[in-house]
């Protein structure tokens, strides 16, 4: 049997993003910037530096931003270029490589993951394709997506990335119980969506990466709801466990849960400390750090350069 490498990655973003109104009523939760680049920035790079080349987002109503974001913007670059702006210039043009392609597909109503998954299957096809949850802001080395990918290389089957969560969070996760194997996988024997912790078969949640075979449509499509009266993407693996191995990857690297105000303020902080440009300054601004303003008295720092 020949092996497929992986080329497409759908990236369901028509949530509402409730949790962070007012900031979500007027701009996609996707669009929030951690320091300088917008969450789904962060997961295409991802998916980019795995060698994804074709970018399916699932979107909705009031999404518009996302596809302006990665579209060409020729006045933006006109100006820049003008002004002498070169290495901005660049950097806008980074966004909209010439060999990654886009696709946008409109999911009608909010009917859970999986039925968003389910929306680009005329899109994806007969491929297998990763799915990248734009919340979950992953960072490692090599990227997660990336470590996931070579394995699939070897076993061709789907792929979960797990981490283990506090017993009092499983109710936010899809919780698998798995068996050992080799090569850092485990095999998925047991997946629960949301289960309270006293019913949860483990503590591995599944974070927001997944590489899935095209079988996955035919189960989500055959599937009745699920929790919450949704389609759950959860539903349609377990039904895919049924017809063919699916494993779990314990990923190097770490994950901001940027859906939760707490994860969001992590990320900011902690990619700010590794920012090449404000890293320094703001480390200082962070140990000199007074809490509180009396009124009378104003804390003096210096300002940061403004750039060119």
């Amino acid at each position: 049997m020949q092996k497929v490498t992986l080329k497409k990655a759908v990236f369901p973003v028509a949530g509402l993003g409730t949790r962070f109104l007012p900031a979500t009523k007027a701009q996609p939760k996707e669009m929030l910037p951690v320091v300088d680049k917008p969450l789904i920035q962060y997961a295409v790079e991802e998916a980019y530096a795995a060698g994804i080349r074709h970018m399916i987002f699932v979107t909705g109503r009031n999404k518009r931003a996302i596809e302006d974001h990665f579209d060409t913007a020729y006045e933006l670059e006109t100006e820049l270029e003008a002004a002498g702006k070169q290495k901005l210039l660049d950097l806008v043009r980074s966004m909209n490589p010439g060999d990654m392609d886009f696709s946008y597909v409109r999911q009608p109503r909010s009917l859970g993951l999986g039925h968003a998954v389910l929306c680009a299957e005329h899109l994806v096809g007969n491929e297998p394709f990763a799915v990248l949850l734009a919340d979950d802001l992953m960072v490692g080395k090599p990227a997660v997506l990336a470590q996931m990918a070579a394995k699939f290389e070897r076993v061709q089957q789907s792929i979960l990335a797990v981490q283990e969560v506090p017993a009092e969070q499983t109710r936010r996760y899809g919780i698998v119980a798995t068996e050992p194997e080799v090569d850092g996988l485990m095999k998925v024997v047991k997946m629960v969506e949301k289960p309270a912790p006293e019913l949860a078969p483990s503590r591995m949640g599944v974070a927001g990466r997944y590489i899935l075979t095209p079988a996955i449509f035919r189960h989500i499509r055959n599937q009745p709801k699920g929790v919450g009266g949704e389609i759950q993407l959860t539903d349609g693996i377990v039904g895919l466990m049924a017809e063919e191995s699916v494993h779990a990857y314990q990923y190097d690297g770490k994950r901001y849960d940027c859906g939760s105000k707490e994860g969001f303020l992590e990320a900011t902080v902690e990619l700010a400390l590794q920012h090449p440009e404000v890293g320094a300054y703001f480390r200082n601004y962070l140990e000199n750090l007074q809490i509180g303003w009396s009124g009378k008295e104003r804390r003096q720092s210096s300002p940061m350069p403004l750039a060119d």
